[in-house]
């Protein structure tokens, strides 16, 4: 994939339409945000702070692609991206999580990201070490080795002639044999011998359950961290294969090499100046009027608690201070019963660009169903080859089933193309169930087969509210 710094707005768009069908407003938005981010890095020190971000709020009826932007946006920018629910959250001082929560999983997932980036850097020199490590169990240490051990015996180490300084005599590290060994190991030569090997046991700390409050969920795992610097790491001896050795010692070397203090850093740097959040569900946090009373003054303290947050403040992290000043908002609504107007003000203030998707049709439901990269019939004749079935839609079979989609949806809950996957699976139903034991190798599916399959159900509009 193109690096995101790189694309431009019409590339982000192009990149969108590989898995979402239609909607080009929302894709236009979402990709010029993207490309802001990019411009505002490359703005002079004095005014870039002063540029925020425009937060884009979608309004749409469900299944029209509000999440799929959300998540193929998450592949695409390349940096710290989280979907939320909006409805989860709840007003400090309620029992529920708090909205600061965001932020601070939005830095554990930097922080992972960052943390993978490095263990990439340095991925050779880990595997360099572990295969050092090997060869010093597979080649056993000369006579002038020197062995030291501590009191209790648990800190020993063998000095090899190789250890020792060049000057002293002694052969150099990289020996014939020793050589003849590593090209042996890259070879696969080795592969069936066992080792016995000191491994680290896994990270554990004590478990703690701690009651908190609302805002204070992270002293649970900073008091866990803490036990678990007072709780050494342990070695364990354990007998494998070289293959397997070689995975873990790659493994417990790339984990010294990584260097936690500058990740976090980073990590922090990436969420202040190109995380984004995705709040889904916004329309669930309106108030419907009539009053503040009940689960109406949640709801809008939630709105109020939220309001800071994507305005511009700053969240304490176990990992260090967060401000949320640049973090990229972008909320969605199905908005049925509320409208963005029920929204307070303040926080209808703080998402200037609005996006409104539209329903799906006949013509959108074929589209989805063959053209996106990760289209459902593409889905299903990928599951189908694993049984040694060269499954085929017709086009008379597409065209029927997005006819039925439109009619289901328009007599019944309007589900836009999520209505596709439950057609799909009754269509196939038989099939699926079948395939192992089918002795064809091609499936044809039709326009009558799909009436078939379907009939009865669409015709009985009871059944097809509970079924499909």
């Amino acid at each position: 994939m193109i690096e995101t710094a790189a694309l431009t707005p019409s590339e982000i768009v192009t990149e969108l339409d590989k898995y979402i069908v239609g909607q080009a407003a929302a894709k236009r938005s979402v990709a010029i945000a993207l490309r802001n981010r990019w411009r505002r890095r490359q703005v002079p020190s004095p005014l870039r702070e002063e540029i925020a971000p425009k937060n884009i709020i979608m309004i749409g009826p469900t299944g029209v692609g509000k999440t799929e932007i959300a998540r193929r946006l998450a592949t695409l920018a390349q940096s710290p991206f989280i979907k939320v629910e909006a409805s989860k959250f709840t007003e400090v001082g309620y029992v529920g999580r708090d909205v600061e929560s965001m932020v601070r999983d939005l830095v554990e997932l930097a922080i992972s990201m960052v943390k993978e980036e490095e263990k990439k850097r340095i991925e050779g020199l880990a595997e360099a070490n572990a295969e050092d490590r090997i060869l010093d169990l597979l080649l056993p240490p000369g006579p002038s080795s020197l062995s030291t051990s501590g009191p209790s015996g648990e800190h020993s180490f063998t000095l090899r002639p190789s250890d020792l300084p060049v000057g002293t005599g002694q052969p150099p590290k990289e020996s014939a044999t020793r050589e003849k060994f590593r090209q042996m190991l890259r070879a696969g030569r080795l592969d069936d011998r066992e080792l016995e090997v000191d491994l680290r046991e896994p990270k554990s700390s004590p478990m703690v359950e701690i009651m908190t409050t609302s805002g204070l969920e992270d002293i649970q795992s900073s008091i866990q961290d803490a036990l678990g610097k007072m709780f050494p790491r342990q070695k364990k001896k354990r007998t494998m294969k070289v293959p397997e050795a070689l995975a873990a010692l790659t493994k417990e070397e790339t984990e010294k090499l990584v260097d936690m203090e500058k990740v976090m850093k980073e990590a922090l740097r990436r969420t202040e100046e190109s995380g984004i959040v995705f709040l889904d569900e916004i329309d669930k946090i309106c108030s419907r009027g009539g009053g503040a009373h009940g689960p109406e003054v949640s709801r809008e303290g939630v709105q109020r608690d939220l309001l800071p947050i994507v305005e511009g403040s700053t969240v304490t992290t176990k990992h260090g201070m967060v401000k949320t000043d640049h973090i990229l908002f972008i909320a969605s609504g199905a908005f049925h019963v509320s409208k963005p107007s029920d929204l307070i003000p303040e926080l209808q203030g703080r998402f200037p660009i609005r996006v409104e998707l539209h329903s799906l049709g006949r013509e959108e439901f074929v589209r989805i169903l063959t053209e996106p990269e990760n289209a459902l019939t593409k889905q299903y004749v990928a599951l189908m080859a694993t049984e040694g079935i060269e499954l085929v839609f017709e086009d008379g079979a597409i065209e029927e089933m997005a006819g039925i989609a439109v009619e289901v949806n328009q007599r019944t809950e309007e589900i836009g193309a999520r209505r596709l996957h439950t057609i799909m699976e009754r269509v196939l139903d038989a099939l699926s169930f079948d395939a192992s034991e089918r002795g064809e190798t091609r499936f044809v599916v039709t326009a009558d087969y799909v009436r078939e399959q379907l009939r009865d159900i669409v015709e009985d509009q009871d059944l097809s509210r509970f079924i499909l």
